[in-house]
């Protein structure tokens, strides 16, 4: 049975999901191929081109829709509070779905409306003066309609949290965010804790992805050591304790992967590590971000949080 967490809405979010970004058009087969490995929490955007996907391989697999939770998000270009209901119903549309579990704002920095997910002003991106807490306090009414069971946030700093929760009146349900044995965030995962805000790891591999390299000449998280030595006596992987260390702390994890056999191997991190695993693990913290798109996207993002340069 894999593990579960509750969320502040009472829901239950799996502690394993299956990340879909890139790679769209293999995505209809790797969700399907997910699901029926076992994985119930499948993680979408808009931005990613993989909501149809999404729905067509959860419609492949044969499980019951109610028993998969689905995660998407809004993109930057649709923040404007006008916008957020056709946004989610788009969404939806393209899922094939009546509801999904969670919904988060993806990037706190609001772009041009209109349909360009990218819109550029001499070059650069179309910033817009929306006010994220204006944006998801229109969120706040896709649960009172059902379109969204919960909703909540990504890649926002701890000052924008707190903005937030003092001018909302729903407490988001889950913040996703950048977060590995590399780039650790142990006050901030703190904070969430305190305040009820579940928390799900994206990169959780750190920088497997081409499009981040090998910044700062720093390898690969997953060949430090370390992670290989701990994973020895539980005959796991360096990437399967890396995501138990997620686990461990009561988060839920997003690996990718396009492969039958990863996608299957990651479900076996699934599992608990010792304390004395986890002061390993905290001893290899460089503090790195790998994604930070302050620059390319007009914000300025992570400015109170480890990783920032």
């Amino acid at each position: 049975m894999s593990t579960k967490f509750k969320l502040n809405t009472g829901a239950e979010i799996p502690a394993i999901g299956f990340g879909t970004w890139q790679d769209a058009s293999e995505q209809e087969d790797a969700v399907a191929e997910a699901i029926k490995a076992g994985y119930r929490h499948i993680d979408t955007a808009r931005v990613y081109g993989t909501e149809k996907a999404v729905g067509r391989g959860v419609k492949k697999s044969g499980v019951p829709r109610e028993d998969i939770f689905i995660t998407t998000k809004l993109w930057n270009n649709k923040h404007h509070p006008d916008d957020v209901a056709p946004a989610m119903q788009q969404s939806l549309d393209d899922l094939e779905m009546d509801y999904v579990d969670l919904f988060l704002i993806h990037w706190p920095v609001a772009w041009k409306r209109g349909d360009d997910l990218f819109p550029k002003t001499y070059g650069k991106p179309a910033v817009e003066n929306i006010d994220i807490v204006d944006t998801y306090t229109a969120m706040e009414q896709l649960v009172k309609t059902g379109k969204a069971r919960a909703i909540g946030v990504s890649n926002f700093d701890k000052s924008d949290m707190e903005r937030l929760m003092k001018n909302s009146s729903i407490v988001p349900a889950v913040h996703q965010m950048e977060c590995h044995p590399w780039l650790q965030q142990h006050d901030f995962t703190e904070w969430h804790r305190k305040n009820g805000i579940h928390i799900t790891h994206y990169s959780p591999f750190g920088n497997q992805n081409a499009i981040y390299g090998a910044k700062g000449g720093a390898g690969k998280l997953l060949e430090e050591p370390v992670l290989a030595e701990i994973g020895e006596p539980y005959d796991k992987t360096a990437a399967q304790v890396a995501l138990a260390w997620g686990v461990t702390q009561g988060h839920s994890v997003l690996p990718k992967s396009k492969t039958p056999l990863r996608i299957r191997a990651n479900l076996g991190g699934d599992f608990k590590l010792s304390p004395g695993d986890m002061k390993s693990i905290e001893k290899i913290n460089k503090k790195l971000r790998f994604n930070d798109s302050s620059e390319e996207f007009g914000g300025v993002f992570f400015n109170d949080l480890e990783g920032k340069n």
